[in-house]
C-alpha cells in the first residue's frame, strides 16, 4: 500500500490491536481497543473503563511504544501494522472519548458512556496518544 492508502484504512472503522512490551518478563499485552485517526495525525484510544485498571496502562507508560494493528477479515484481505511512540498520557475529555466512540456506537449510546467515565471521579480513564513511526501493510487485492 502506498502512503496514503495505509493511513485511510487505518482511519476507517476497525477494532484497532494495541501490542506491548512488558518488563516483567510476561509475553507482551495484546487487547482489541477502539480508537480515532486521521491521516497524517496522532492515533488516540483510552483504556480503564468501568472501573478497571489495566495492566497495559503501566506497560505502554515504561515502553513509551506500542504495535497497532488494523485489519480486513474478508477476502482480499488487508492489514496495516503502526509501530508508534507516546506522545502524551492524559484524563481524557468528553469531547476526546466521543471522537472515538462515535465511530463504533449510536450517539446516545456514546454520549451516555462518555459521560459515565468523564463525569466519575473515581474513574481512571486514561487516554493515550501516540505518533505514528513505522509502518508495515499488505493488500491482497493489488
Amino acid at each position: 500500500m502506498s502512503r496514503q492508502q495505509r493511513e485511510e484504512f487505518l482511519a476507517g472503522q476497525h477494532i484497532g490491536v494495541v501490542s506491548v512490551g512488558r518488563t516483567d518478563g510476561r509475553p507482551p499485552t495484546t487487547v482489541p481497543t477502539f480508537y480515532a485517526y486521521e491521516p497524517g495525525g496522532a492515533l488516540t484510544m483510552f483504556t480503564a473503563t468501568q472501573g478497571r485498571t489495566p495492566a497495559r496502562i503501566d506497560a505502554i507508560k515504561a515502553a513509551g511504544v506500542i504495535t497497532f494493528l488494523v485489519q480486513e477479515e474478508t477476502w482480499p484481505t488487508k492489514y496495516v501494522t503502526v509501530e508508534a511512540t507516546l506522545d502524551s498520557i492524559t484524563r481524557p475529555t468528553v469531547e476526546q472519548m466521543l471522537t472515538i466512540l462515535r465511530r463504533y456506537m449510536p450517539e446516545e449510546a456514546a454520549q451516555q458512556f462518555a459521560h459515565s467515565e468523564v463525569d466519575n471521579p473515581g474513574s481512571t480513564i486514561t487516554l493515550f496518544t501516540f505518533t505514528p513511526s513505522r509502518w508495515l501493510s499488505a493488500d491482497n487485492s493489488a
